[in-house]
């Protein structure tokens, strides 16, 4: 006796419209953004986050004449350098993950925070020798603000969270804390930084876009 199979119907997907399609297309790189990259993927980081900070801190610190102006110019470049480029590095070497990539993700912190103190001193000392008021420009105080708060975040990796002597290495609600406020802090830093080359060059819409659209780049890549 025969005997007949019926298959089973799987059910249909509703169809898409353009719209989803697209909306589908653009959210889902955003899937694997938080990842950790690829070994090809994190040295390409790391060489752009170098000749970003290298090259173009140079470049806006030597605006407008093409000439280094000690100690002004120390300013910029420093701040590039630490801000940017050191705590992007950073935050990528984290994403790695491992004990050795943790001990190299604060190494490079604490020197983007050395950096930074000494950008802060050259804008310091600047004032100093015009004798001109200290952090009156909305620009300055979110930076002193930012430097300030990288404090609390160095201070906890370095007592709290080091993966060797760390007082509460392993609690996670501490080091959700660290990595989302220090992250917040370094979008600041980044937003600032192109808020101060806008006071400087601001009837220079190129230079902004060319010092601005890396960051926007990078900014997702590094900080989510």
């Amino acid at each position: 006796m025969a005997i007949r199979l019926r298959a089973r119907r799987l059910p249909r997907e509703p169809p898409s419209n353009p719209l989803t399609r697209f909306l589908s297309f653009i959210m889902a790189p955003s899937k694997n953004i938080s990842k950790p990259p690829s070994k090809s993927t994190y040295r390409l980081l790391v060489a752009t986050f170098l000749a970003y900070s290298i090259f173009l801190g140079w470049y806006v610190s030597t605006r407008p004449k093409g000439k280094w102006k000690s100690p002004f110019s120390w300013h910029p470049f420093l701040m590039t350098l630490g801000m940017t480029g050191s705590m992007g590095i950073a935050a990528i070497t984290k994403k790695l993950g491992g004990y050795t990539n943790t001990k190299l993700h604060g190494m490079i912190a604490s020197l983007g925070f050395f950096l930074s103190l000494g950008g802060l001193y050259a804008i310091y000392h600047n004032k100093n020798l015009y004798e001109r008021p200290h952090f009156t420009s909305v620009h300055g105080k979110i930076g002193i603000a930012v430097v300030v708060g990288m404090v609390g975040p160095l201070l906890a990796g370095a007592v709290v969270l080091h993966p060797d002597f760390g007082i509460d290495k392993t609690n996670q609600t501490i080091r959700k804390i660290h990595k989302v406020f220090s992250r917040i802090l370094m979008a600041v830093a980044w937003g600032n930084s192109l808020y101060g080359l806008y006071g400087m060059r601001s009837e220079h819409p190129m230079e902004l876009i060319a010092y601005g659209l890396p960051l926007a780049i990078l900014m997702p890549l590094t900080l989510l």
